[in-house]
């Protein structure tokens, strides 16, 4: 006939130098107290150790919800998405380099140029989305950081028109290239509303 549960987990406790079987803490019940169960839902309030009948019916009876109204309920329910834990939008966590915007700076140059809080609060205003990668390659093609004005995208491209136009360039292929680069980035920058704000 095989052994109750209890009987081994009695017999490992023994074996293993463990101390005097502790009681179950139902009032009136000599069982022993082997099976936890909380005393409140807030961990630190420690457990309650009852027989297997008792632990049994205090689970069915107990309410974790108990005292809480209506909005702390679904709170909590909505928190459990995240294990309770704060959460943030993707690069805007709190002592990120970037401050969301789009951009990967370790050292905080932009910060110190007083560049990232001019761009962080017009994007936080929402004058400005943070920029898709194709901006920012349009961008690059111009030799442009983030965040110029539609005037500074303007100049500089008249000034790269001037300096790689093949007529200036002897034909050069390299520069014909280069112009046929800057009209694509132009172009795209102009259609895409990055002239926007």
């Amino acid at each position: 006939m095989p052994r109750a549960r209890t009987d081994l987990n009695r017999d490992r406790g023994a074996a293993a130098g463990a101390a005097a079987p502790r009681a179950c803490d139902f009032p009136g019940c000599e069982g022993l107290g082997e099976y936890r169960a909380p005393r409140s839902r807030r961990p630190e309030t420690g457990h309650f150790w009852f027989c297997l009948s008792h632990v049994r019916d205090y689970n069915a009876a107990w309410d974790f919800f108990a005292g809480m109204s209506q909005q702390e309920i679904e709170d909590y329910q909505s928190g459990n998405a995240t294990w309770h834990r704060p959460t943030w939008h993707i690069g805007t966590a709190p002592g990120s380099s970037s401050g969301g915007h789009g951009w990967f700076d370790p050292l905080d140059l932009m910060g110190e140029a007083g560049l990232a809080d001019v761009a962080a609060e017009k994007v936080r205003r929402g004058q400005m989305r943070p920029l898709a990668p194709a901006e920012r390659k349009a961008l690059a093609d111009l030799d442009l950081e983030p965040f110029v004005t539609v005037q500074q995208i303007k100049s500089r491209y008249k000034q790269l028109v001037k300096r790689f136009h093949p007529d200036t360039n002897g034909g050069s292929k390299v520069a014909e290239e280069k112009i046929k680069l800057i009209n694509q980035a132009y172009s795209y920058l102009m259609s895409c509303g990055y002239n926007q704000g």
